[in-house]
């Protein structure tokens, strides 16, 4: 990814953080914004793949699947490290 790619995924996720923020100030559940950004993500997902016609393969699903799990697992050691930092008073 570019470093222009880069602070444009930092912006957005920061949007969508945002807008979650508010909807969970709005009195909607954490549980139900999140179930609703990752269906929504799925769908926009899908779409970046296959556009407005069609749908994924199997093995199409099982990509994304593999770069959510994968994303995952980035920030959990992202958010273990500055535990550990803040923790260590580094």
């Amino acid at each position: 990814m570019s470093d222009q790619q880069t602070e444009q995924h930092d912006d957005c996720m920061q949007r969508f953080i945002d807008l979650a923020n508010a909807m969970k100030d709005e009195g909607v559940p954490v549980n139900v914004v999140s179930w609703a950004l990752m269906t929504s993500s799925g769908i926009y997902s899908t779409y970046s793949v296959t556009g407005n016609s069609g749908g994924l393969t199997p093995s199409g699903v099982d990509k994304i699947a593999d770069a959510y799990k994968k994303n995952l697992a980035n920030i959990q050691q992202l958010r273990k490290a500055q535990d550990d930092q803040e923790t260590s008073g580094d």
